[in-house]
């Protein structure tokens, strides 16, 4: 079924349109511990002037999937990429986890529907306008 979901589903990952244009224009600089493979244009530039910078998820397109240091090194923060130095996580960067929305796991704030319960009482919660007699 790998060939078949490849063809015909962007959300699975890498479709063929992709892998085409990545072995036309692309030159690999590295990967991630997820899989992900990270790709830089071989050859002139992109639309922003400097040459485009790009990635193909090992399984599925999830773009939270990209680690702090690649997700920089993306979007032009930095320009080392995180192989050619010794990168060192901030204490208060997690680790990744995959976006739970839609699951029993997803977050469900004290007063929201799914979360069940109410919310406490505010200084800001609607006091509705009542006419004097």
């Amino acid at each position: 079924m790998g060939i078949f979901t490849e063809i015909f589903s962007w959300w699975g990952g890498n479709t063929w349109g992709t892998r085409f244009f990545t072995w036309r224009k692309g030159r690999q600089v590295g990967q991630d511990e997820f899989g992900n493979t990270y790709y830089v244009q071989a050859s002139g530039v992109g639309p922003l002037g400097v040459p485009a910078r790009w990635v193909t998820y090992r399984n599925l397109s999830e773009p939270s999937q990209v680690p702090p240091e690649w997700h920089g090194w993306l979007h032009h923060t930095v320009d080392a990429r995180p192989t050619d130095e010794l990168y060192e996580s901030k204490p208060w960067q997690q680790r990744h986890q995959m976006n739970m929305t839609g699951t029993a796991d997803a977050y469900r704030p004290a007063g929201s529907i799914a979360g069940g319960g109410a919310r406490a009482r505010s200084s800001a919660d609607y006091k509705p306008w009542k006419p004097q007699s």
